[in-house]
């Protein structure tokens, strides 16, 4: 039996209940049968970029698994780059800040989870932690299959495709930063993970 350990990362002041990880979930564990196991993994990040990756590093060094996918949402489309290129596993990029130190610099502070209003420190520091896990460029572009929406209100979509040369893209016309339109294009993203 071949193994998958699906790791989902979501974006900043998001969680593990956002939309579009509830629906990948689902559909990632429809694929599970006999030959083919499919472990989802979606934890709740932590404020700290360091911590995050400390923890999803330790889960996936423990895995059993034979092969690892990781999705990645706006921030979490941060950490799969870098997640990528240790690991040298298929990653699916939604959205994804490309340059998150820079991105996020003008957010230290106090600042508030989307779904559950709880409050969290966004401290200074997380910006240096940030730096140190950008990815400059990617190998292996065939890994890489980015989903990126023209009508994203906070991160330039024309970045993001420049940041993956050579991967599989699908630019969206319209949409928005959290992909709205996310349950059309979940066909594509369940068919670059089993193949």
């Amino acid at each position: 039996m071949r193994r998958t350990l699906l790791v989902y990362l979501h974006g900043f002041r998001s969680s593990p209940n956002s939309t579009k990880a509830i629906m990948t979930g689902e559909a990632v564990r429809a694929l599970s049968n006999n030959e083919n196991s499919y472990e989802w993994y979606c934890p709740q990040l932590l404020a700290s970029p360091k911590e995050s990756m400390d923890m999803v590093i330790k889960h996936i060094d423990q895995s059993q698994a034979d092969r690892i996918v990781i999705i990645g949402s706006s921030l979490g489309g941060f950490y799969t780059n870098y997640l990528a290129e240790k690991y040298q596993c298929k990653v699916i990029a939604l959205n994804p800040a490309v340059y998150a130190a820079r991105e996020l610099e003008p957010h230290v502070g106090m600042m508030t989870a989307y779904d559950s209003e709880e409050p969290f420190d966004f401290k200074a520091e997380y910006i240096d932690q940030l730096r140190n896990l950008q990815v400059e460029s990617i190998s292996n572009p065939e890994r890489y299959f980015l989903i990126a929406a023209k009508g994203d209100e906070l991160l330039d979509w024309k970045e993001m495709s420049a940041f993956y040369p050579g991967a599989k893209q699908l630019i969206l016309e319209g949409s928005d930063h959290g992909i709205a339109d996310y349950a059309n294009h979940l066909p594509a993203v369940i068919d670059f993970i089993e193949h």
